[in-house]
Parts: C-alpha cells; sequence; structure tokens
C-alpha cells in the first residue's frame, strides 16, 4: 500500500531550514521540495517518462515559485504525460524554439537573402533593394520571427504604401517579401510561403507609354529640328538621339574613345567610368552587354559636328558649364518642349524609339532579329537567346539604320509610308489612284 502524503502547506515550505544533508519534503503525485544544505529550496518531479524510464523535471527555486505555481507546473506536466509527451523534452523543444525564432527574424532572413542575392546584382540596385527594405518594411516586420508571419502580416506594410499612393512601390515590396520568405522555405526555417497570396492584393499603376509622335507628323519633327536655334550641341543630341533611337543615359554619357570614325561604328560599353558627382553615370548598357551603333553619313556627319565642340573633352554632349558633367538628362525634352512639343502627351526624346521600331517594321525589309537588337531589347526566350545572344546582325543594320536615316530625309519634302518608301514601285500613278479609288 503506497505511503499517504499529507500535502505541503506554504507555512512548511517558509519553515523548510538547511540540515547537514540535503532532504525532500513531499506534496504528491511526484511532485517535492528538495531542500538543500546550502539553502536553496528546489521544486522537482519525479515521473515516468512515455518510454518508461524514469524522468526528473525541475520547476524553479522557491519562494521565486510558490507552492501553487510549482502544483499548476505539476498539472501541466501530468496533462502532457497523458498525451504521451515528456514535460522536460517539451520545455527544451520550447525553449528551441523560442531562441530559434528570437534569432531568424524577418530581418535576419531578409538580409541573408539579400547578402545571397547581391552578387547577381549590380551594386547599386543592391543598395537600393536593401535601403527600400530598411525604410518601408523592416521598421513593422523586421523584428518578427520569420516562423510567426502570416499572410495578413505581410500585407499591412504593403497597404500603408498603397494608402500613400505609392504603387510602384508597394508592388515592389511585394516582390521583395515573396523573394524573402521562398528563400526562408527554401533554407528550412518555414514550410511554406505566406507571401504566395500577395499577388495582386494591392493596386498597381496603368502602364502609361513614353509619347511618339505618329510616322506621319515626322516631316513636322523635322522642320522644328532645323529650325531649332538653341545651343548646337543640344540641336545635334535631338538629331542624333532621332538617328540612332538609344536610350537617354547611352547617349548622354557616351565618351569620344566609343566612336570610331573610321568604321563608323559606337561601341556602347556595358559600363562605363564613373564620373563624380554624377548619378548613374557608371551606366553603360541597360542588358549589361556592349551594344554596337552603326552610324549612317547623316550619324557620322553629326558626330563630327560634336567633336568641333567637345572634342578635346572626354564626354561627346559635355555640359555647358562643366565640361566633365554630360548635359542634363532633361535637355532633348526641353529641346522638344522649346520646339512646342507636349513631352507628356505628344513626343518625347524616348518616344523616337517607338518611331524608328514602327518604321522599321512596316517596311517590311528587316529582320525581327536585326530589328530588336539594334533596340538593345532582351531576348524573353531562354532557349532563343541561348542561341542568338551573340549574333550581331551587323551588315543588316548597318543597311537598316542608314535606310532609317535616308527615310527621314525623304520626309523632309513630305510624309511617305516606310513601305512605301521601302517599295518605291508602289508609287506609281496607277497605284496611286487604285488605292485613292
Amino acid at each position: 500500500m503506497p505511503r499517504l502524503v499529507v500535502p505541503l502547506t506554504d507555512a512548511k515550505c517558509d519553515a523548510a531550514k538547511p540540515r547537514e544533508k540535503d532532504f525532500t519534503l513531499f506534496d504528491g503525485q511526484g511532485l517535492h521540495l528538495l531542500v538543500k544544505r546550502s539553502g536553496t529550496r528546489v521544486w522537482r518531479m519525479k515521473y515516468a517518462r512515455p518510454d518508461g524510464r524514469a524522468g526528473l523535471a525541475t520547476f524553479g527555486n522557491y519562494p521565486a515559485v510558490g507552492l501553487k505555481m510549482a502544483r499548476t507546473r505539476r498539472a501541466e506536466a501530468l496533462e502532457l504525460l497523458a498525451k504521451g509527451i515528456d514535460p522536460v523534452e517539451n520545455t527544451r523543444q520550447v525553449k528551441q524554439n523560442a531562441e530559434h525564432a528570437r534569432r531568424h527574424t524577418f530581418e535576419a532572413i531578409a538580409r541573408e537573402w539579400h547578402a545571397a542575392s547581391a552578387g547577381k546584382w549590380k551594386q547599386h540596385h543592391a543598395e537600393s533593394v536593401l535601403r527600400r527594405l530598411e525604410a518601408h518594411i523592416f521598421f513593422e516586420l523586421g523584428a518578427r520571427p520569420i516562423a510567426e508571419l502570416k499572410t495578413r502580416d505581410l500585407l499591412g506594410p504593403l497597404k500603408k504604401l498603397e494608402k500613400r499612393g505609392t504603387l510602384d512601390t508597394a508592388n515592389r515590396m511585394g516582390q521583395y517579401i515573396a523573394k524573402i520568405m521562398r528563400f526562408a522555405v527554401q533554407q528550412g526555417h518555414i514550410d511554406s510561403n505566406p507571401a504566395i497570396d500577395l499577388r495582386g492584393a494591392t493596386a498597381t499603376r496603368r502602364v502609361e507609354h513614353r509619347p511618339a509622335l505618329p510616322l506621319e507628323r515626322s516631316p513636322e519633327l523635322l522642320h522644328r529640328v532645323d529650325a531649332y536655334h538653341g545651343h548646337p550641341l543640344t540641336r545635334i543630341a535631338v538629331e542624333l538621339s532621332l538617328l540612332v533611337f538609344t536610350r537617354s543615359s547611352e547617349l548622354r554619357f557616351a565618351r569620344w574613345e566609343e566612336i570610331d570614325f573610321e568604321r563608323a561604328l559606337w561601341t556602347i560599353p556595358s559600363k562605363r567610368e564613373a564620373i563624380e558627382g554624377v548619378r548613374y553615370s557608371f551606366r553603360g548598357m541597360k542588358m549589361e552587354t556592349p551594344h554596337l551603333v552603326p552610324l549612317s553619313r547623316q550619324a557620322l556627319a553629326l558626330v563630327e559636328q560634336a567633336r568641333h565642340l567637345t572634342g578635346r573633352f572626354d564626354l561627346v554632349f559635355a555640359g555647358t558649364h562643366n565640361f566633365w558633367k554630360p548635359m542634363s538628362e532633361n535637355t532633348v525634352n526641353a529641346a522638344l518642349r522649346r520646339m512646342g512639343y507636349d513631352t507628356k502627351t505628344e513626343v518625347c526624346g524616348h518616344g523616337f524609339r517607338a518611331m524608328a521600331c514602327s518604321a522599321l517594321v512596316e517596311s517590311g525589309l528587316w529582320s525581327r532579329d536585326a530589328v530588336e537588337r539594334q533596340m538593345s531589347h532582351q531576348e524573353r526566350n531562354n532557349v532563343r537567346a541561348a542561341y542568338t545572344h551573340k549574333a550581331e546582325h551587323l551588315p543588316e543594320r548597318r543597311l537598316m539604320l542608314q535606310w532609317w536615316a535616308d527615310y527621314l530625309d525623304n520626309c523632309r519634302t513630305g510624309f511617305i509610308t516606310p513601305y512605301e518608301f521601302a517599295h518605291p514601285e508602289l508609287a506609281s500613278k496607277k497605284i496611286a489612284k487604285l488605292n485613292q479609288a
């Protein structure tokens, strides 16, 4: 028959004084107070583990843990044992999970993801990504354990950005969060990605294409460019931009060393030497590979004119006041505005690319590959890109850019469609009459 245990009282616990040897006061169901010779009093509980082995749990020291609290912890341990769970092992796992959560916050994992991804990015882009996360996400989510985050938690900072009207930033942050959470799954920190359902959760800004004049208005544009009386280098920049239809930064940051006059070829590098104090002056090609721009006779003549103005400097389009800095990014558009155009609704410098592309395609003369290569568009089909990324189509592109320059010259006397200019046989009186009919 088991020995009858008289439950302890607070008075008995308080009265328990140290002796020469450690001794125990029992409360029942395995709970007891161990009084050590040092004077320390410790709550413990003997129990049988689910596998039958003896177990011993420690609940803390008396009086920090009182009798009532010790009994509560005994009840919790017995409940776990009834479920086949070892209370000591459970406590260890809880502490381990808490430590894991403390070390694996959203910010900690985000920085790991950033470090792992930065090697594939340009430095300025890597810095920009981290700066945006610090500005918009870490304040709200950074200290949260990543394993505790739900879709609604991740959506919180995005909705705040959306409410402020910064829709592009909200969508970009949503993309970053999704990638960070996918990285957390891959690293074993979480089992599933709660950011999957963020897709479409925030509004998107309607895409606004850069304005470009319809080709029918080419004669008007050319006459206004010819009549422009501003700075000569500005007129050259506008006209050359129309002839070679590169991006603004590719033209503005051009160096004389990139121009090969003998071969009539401009080689835009993937990256340029940065100019101190000029933002993004290291930019070369957007697609990060060198780009060849054949120069038509008309384009080469313009470059020769520019050489008389800035040939003694490094930059082709050197600034008016500071020759070591390029002309302003607004120069071409400002000139178009002085010519009477609304650069937000009618035409802007970037719109020259759309005009040229439209004419080249409509002419029916040039292969898609040659046009796309000259536009320096990135091949979206990875399989196709593997075979065409080194194909320059340079001979065809030389003819193509000369054709485009000749077409513009022809339009100075009156508009003609690209297809008709490419097929002069269609201009006969008989076909013209049939078309009118």
